[in-house]
């Protein structure tokens, strides 16, 4: 593993149309360059290496977003979250290195296959094992593209002949381009992360769950011949942090509440509950209301989803030491947040960083 690569902290900047993402402060400019911008230079000053960036139609376009805020500082990395079939592998590997070039070799890249309104630009739905043997494509098509010249490729979903990308990424170090992120707990998807990806991001599953993920995952990259580097390991995770343990459960447990309130005003996201992720996330509640010793079920039965779906709860010690188990069983990439996010970014930076660095 790279020095790059250990003990990497980023956070999560939400990219939403519509303002009050998971509880952040309502506000008309949420969304406006200079509140995006305001963010960046935040994580920056408090210690964070840079920011998930979300993705899907119906929202601000990520590489516009992450590109932007990229110009505005000196540090930050955005981790851009694409989709195989909103992108053709050529035209976003040529993009990404562009940026990469321009930025000092500051991109991050996280590949989604999960479902979208795709038909709202013009790709078609397809299987699970159609999505994930494109992205296998992709994956494999934009690696070479970034770090071969002359590539000819023709695969059952992407190719081109004689594609070389100018500028190149940057090369520093083990670094010879941008880190490449992964999710999905799918037996489809998982051969595609071990086999191609640099990167698996977890959800917040428990420590047994994540165990065993990456017990399977690293035997299956060995079972698949994987050529590239060992995959690494990535955990995004909410997490609510606090002065004191009573302080972190209390408001936690408030904002289970909120979110009580608002159940059945809108309808569930069938798409992302029928992801094999977010049903693992969602069984957890039948284990109990709080797993290891600070892992919060409850979010999940009143609509959260994704990294929402479970949280770390505690004193900045408490969620400090559950990261460190994580890290303990091979995790060196984390993406943390909480709500309001400029606020937590700042409180989190301060008290939980310096512990997990310690």
């Amino acid at each position: 593993m790279s020095d790059e690569a250990a003990n990497e902290f980023l956070w999560y900047i939400p990219n939403q149309v519509e303002p009050g993402h998971r509880g952040d402060d309502v506000v008309t400019d949420h969304n406006t360059l200079d509140t995006l911008t305001g963010h960046a230079l935040a994580l920056e000053k408090h210690g964070w290496g840079g920011a998930l960036i979300g993705t899907g139609w119906g929202r601000p376009d990520t590489f516009t977003v992450a590109t932007a805020l990229a110009a505005r500082t000196t540090t930050f990395q955005p981790l851009i979250a694409v989709r195989p079939g909103y992108w053709r592998p050529a035209n976003f590997a040529s993009a990404a290195a562009s940026l990469d070039h321009l930025s000092g070799g500051r991109v991050l890249i996280n590949i989604v296959s999960g479902k979208d309104n795709l038909a709202a630009y013009g790709d078609s739905e397809g299987d699970q094992a159609h999505r994930y043997a494109r992205t296998k494509e992709f994956l494999q098509l934009v690696r070479r593209l970034w770090t071969e010249e002359n590539v000819t490729y023709h695969g059952e979903h992407f190719g081109v002949t004689g594609s070389t990308v100018v500028p190149r990424p940057v090369v520093r170090g083990a670094r010879r381009h941008p880190r490449l992120y992964f999710g999905g707990a799918s037996e489809a998807a998982e051969r595609v992360a071990a086999a191609e990806a640099d990167v698996q991001l977890f959800w917040g599953e428990p420590l047994d769950g994540v165990r065993e993920r990456i017990e399977r995952l690293t035997a299956l990259s060995a079972e698949l011949g994987r050529e590239h580097a060992p995959l690494e390991f990535g955990l995004r995770i909410t997490t609510v942090v606090r002065e004191t343990s009573e302080q972190a459960w209390s408001d936690a447990e408030a904002k289970v509440a909120e979110m009580a309130k608002g159940v059945g005003r809108t309808p569930p996201d069938q798409a992302r509950r029928a992801a094999v992720g977010q049903q693992r996330l969602l069984d957890l509640t039948s284990r109990g209301e709080v797993l290891d010793d600070n892992l919060y079920t409850a979010p999940g039965k009143f609509g959260g989803g994704g990294a929402g779906t479970t949280w770390l709860v505690g004193s900045a010690k408490e969620v400090a030491s559950s990261l460190r188990r994580y890290q303990e069983l091979g995790i060196t990439h984390f993406i943390l947040s909480d709500t309001p996010y400029l606020p937590e970014i700042e409180r989190q930076g301060e008290q939980l960083l310096p512990l997990l660095r310690g």
